[in-house]
């Protein structure tokens, strides 16, 4: 066997940076989790509606499972599109306003797909500073050539646009509530550049879906831009608490990704039981209304605990509060010191933040009550001090 001695020490390179990463094994998840006997606030979870373990969502998954079996057990142009993921599409569609939806094996699969089919080596894409991981990824995939612009800047974009050739597709990207920041695009103003350029918009709902807009159903139609924005990208796995991801679109752009998107073609259909879930998911947020608004409310009233307590929340607009630290072997003392407390916040470095500005992620959601928040606000500050 060759020596694997070169990953040895490229770990203890990263563990001398403070960027090793490493598994952590949990019995339960959530917002609110026992480990060893002792109740945990989990800041690091995604379910922010809590529905991963909604008795609702968990009976419809069960359900599901019952009627179709464990597997699809084929690709979805095989044989596996089972009926329910026609259900689960056309609600989906009509959650988010769109013509119609198409459902991927990840989020991550979704954005590296789509990206990698509507744009080529003689195309160009301008996507925000911070857009997520995948949306580079299905860039680079693409062999488009790839613009940045600044962060949440239109003027940028617009400057990039117009520098652009005359000749080939263009794509710009962009979140709607970014992941690790935790602000919100100025959609319009971005929507607005990028049509009068002739360009195609994708925005990745992942972290407003189910939060954000008229019922949850996000950004893009909390300003109506549905008519506007080619690719509404979001996924299953955030409020919707179980897996998978999606995009709403036009008819033709789904025909079009059934035919291209690789992501899509080569790879087998989620389980009914996952399919299952976020049918029930979405039942549970129509009939609930509007749930992300009392979770925005409660945000809010935590951002401003923690900006008196003289922490840096950065331009936090949503239920994703970063607390910035700077350094990351501080940032995981920090967090090593509030699981001695009680809460788990995860320490988010380089590369996933750029460098020195390494911080805790705290991540709420509808099962941290106010008086958790009030309590955690006082710890945090406590430890950050």
């Amino acid at each position: 066997m060759i020596s694997e001695k070169w990953i040895d020490d490229e770990l203890a390179q990263l563990r001398e940076k403070g960027l090793e990463r490493r598994i952590s094994v949990f019995d339960k998840a959530g917002g609110k989790i026992e480990i060893g006997g002792k109740t945990f606030l989990n800041f690091s979870s995604n379910d922010y509606l809590g529905l991963s373990h909604h008795p609702e969502v968990i009976s419809a998954s069960r359900r599901y499972l019952e009627n179709y079996g464990c597997g699809a057990t084929a690709s979805r142009l095989v044989t596996g599109t089972l009926s329910p993921y026609v259900e689960l599409e056309e609600a989906l569609a009509a959650f988010k306003g769109y013509p119609a939806a198409l459902v991927f094996g990840s989020g991550f699969l979704a954005n590296a797909g789509i990206i990698a089919s509507l744009v080529g080596r003689s195309d160009h894409i301008f996507a925000d500073k911070l857009v997520h991981a995948s949306m580079i990824d299905g860039a680079a995939l693409s062999r488009a050539t790839l613009k940045r612009f600044r962060h949440n800047d239109p003027e940028h974009l617009e400057s990039l646009l117009k520098q652009s050739p005359a000749s080939g597709r263009k794509l710009v990207m962009t979140e709607s509530v970014f992941s690790m920041d935790g602000d919100v695009a100025p959609l319009p103003e971005i929507v607005s550049v990028a049509a009068a350029h002739g360009a195609m918009i994708m925005v990745d709902e992942a972290h407003s879906t189910g939060v954000f807009g008229p019922g949850g159903s996000g950004v893009i139609r909390r300003y109506g831009l549905e008519d506007r924005v080619n690719v509404s990208m979001g996924t299953l796995s955030k409020a919707l608490g179980g897996y998978g991801g999606f995009i709403a679109c036009s008819h033709a752009l789904r025909k079009f990704l059934i035919n291209r998107a690789r992501a899509f073609i080569y790879t087998t259909g989620l389980p009914p039981a996952v399919i299952g879930g976020a049918i029930g998911a979405l039942s549970v947020i129509q009939r609930e209304g509007n749930p992300g608004e009392e979770l925005l409310r409660r945000a809010a009233n935590f951002r401003k605990r923690l900006q008196e307590a003289g922490l840096d929340v950065l331009d936090s607009q949503s239920q994703i509060i970063p607390v910035l630290i700077g350094e990351n072997q501080r940032t995981l003392a920090v967090a090593e010191r509030l699981k001695s407390r009680g809460i788990l916040a995860a320490a988010i470095r380089p590369p996933t933040v750029p460098e020195g500005t390494a911080r805790l992620r705290l991540s709420l959601t509808l099962d941290h009550s106010e008086q958790d928040l009030a309590w955690a606000a006082a710890e945090i500050a406590g430890a950050c001090r």
